[in-house]
């Protein structure tokens, strides 16, 4: 399997150069030749495979012959070593729980599933990699634990400051070791600029061995599609229909490997894109008009991206024709105010606790299942609640517990290095952390 450039289709390269250049020419995406399909008695008996073979069938095409079948099936099985449960909330909502990992996020099955592939591309590499990310909230975490004291992989994590919370900060910022957190004075959307601009510059790219690790990389996309089918392979032994899938969405890369899995055969009735006041996509839905905007400060703040991403892989899938992504995608906004309303009330209705990302899905899909009456559907859960007490403590009258895996880091001192999202400045910093190395 090779991938183009969506910014330039005569740039092609393997998987292996794909994951470890993370993006292409003139800061382009990559994305899959072609669409490997499910086989159909796959998708129809998914209760008569395990987990770690659905698991393994689901990345094998993308990866090809690049990893030997033995040890892509042990890196399958170690993305997904935690329990990944479709949860009943009422009659016509479930909920997926994605937060059973090592950092309590959703992208723990990308990150250890990419860091696992680059430790074994780069074993006989002499020269030390630097993987540089920029988070909103949970991908930084999730990517520090994935990396955490691997040999010869230095990770650089880029975070909004005073935009993630207690939890999400801890998580990116106390391992120390090979994991460098950066503060920056700004946006997600100001970090990830600079995380783009340090993979255009010639100067840093001819003195580091730099990837990223967020889901713009092939290797932290793709392997998101796994969830999607252990959600169908416990909905199909609950219900009959297709699912309504809805998912919270910052930069679209958890929706896009959703319905990458869709067309490949994974049977979804509709798909729906919650976002918070960071409704890029939604306006887009309704007019036709892509415009990103200025980052809005949201609680869900994981999905506080102005400029998302990976929304472009969504319009290659959709051979940008608006009509058929519109009719298999619906966009929807819930502001901060509405999400609280719903925690409270989804508790007191039913002793479950959202958090805020999953109330905003929550929201979202009750909407639309209002003017769907014969539907039913399931919410993506991305995150512990611990990560939020903050904002839950005000609706929901019982204390957040902190899981014991938390305990140890949690009283740990946070070390970053502040700066400013100026580029020659994060430049100057890789630059001379390299000199140090």
């Amino acid at each position: 399997m090779n991938y183009y450039n969506l910014k330039d289709s005569k740039e092609r390269v393997s998987f292996k150069t794909a994951s470890i250049k993370g993006q292409g020419k003139e800061k382009g995406l990559f994305f899959p030749e072609k669409i490997p399909q499910f086989e159909k008695d796959f998708i129809e008996n998914l209760n008569m495979f395990s987990n770690e073979e659905i698991a393994f069938r689901c990345m094998k095409d993308f990866v090809s012959d690049e990893i030997p079948e033995e040890e892509l099936r042990k890196i399958a099985s170690e993305t997904i070593s935690f329990e990944i449960p479709l949860k009943k909330i009422n009659d016509r909502i479930y909920v997926l729980e994605l937060f059973h990992g090592p950092t309590l996020a959703f992208k723990d099955i990308g990150a250890r599933f990419m860091s696992r592939c680059l430790s074994y591309f780069l074993k006989d590499e002499h020269k030390k990699v630097t993987v540089l990310v920029a988070t909103s909230g949970d991908t930084g975490g999730a990517v520090a634990h994935g990396f955490y004291k691997i040999q010869g992989i230095e990770v650089v994590i880029l975070y909004p400051k005073n935009r993630v919370s207690a939890v999400q900060e801890k998580q990116l910022t106390a391992l120390g070791e090979n994991i460098t957190a950066l503060e920056i004075s700004g946006s997600f959307d100001d970090c990830q600029n600079l995380v783009k601009q340090a993979f255009s510059d010639e100067e840093i790219n001819a003195s580091l061995f730099l990837t990223s690790a967020n889901s713009i990389n092939v290797a932290r996309w793709l392997p998101q599609q796994i969830y999607y089918l252990l959600a169908l392979k416990q909905w199909q032994q609950l219900e009959k229909e297709n699912p309504v899938i809805c998912v919270p969405s910052g930069n679209f890369g958890n929706i896009c490997a959703g319905i990458l899995a869709y067309f490949r055969g994974l049977p979804v009735d509709h798909f729906i894109a919650a976002c918070n006041l960071n409704n890029v996509v939604p306006h887009y839905l309704e007019t036709q008009i892509l415009a990103p905007k200025k980052t809005i400060a949201t609680l869900s703040n994981a999905m506080d991206v102005g400029n998302p991403s990976n929304f472009v892989r969504i319009l290659e899938l959709f051979h940008h024709q608006f009509e058929d992504l519109k009719n298999k995608i619906s966009g929807a906004t819930v502001d901060d105010e509405e999400t609280l309303k719903t925690i409270a009330t989804v508790y007191e209705k039913y002793q479950y606790v959202l958090e805020p990302h999953g109330a905003v899905a929550y929201t979202s899909l009750e909407n639309y299942l209002k003017e769907n009456p014969h539907k039913k559907g399931f919410i993506l859960e991305t995150a512990h609640p611990v990560k939020f007490p903050e904002s839950i403590e005000k609706v929901v009258p019982e204390a957040i517990k902190i899981p014991e895996k938390l305990n140890d880091l949690m009283g740990k001192e946070k070390k970053t290095v502040e700066i400013n999202p100026n580029f020659e400045e994060l430049k100057r910093f890789l630059l001379n952390k390299n000199q140090d190395v």
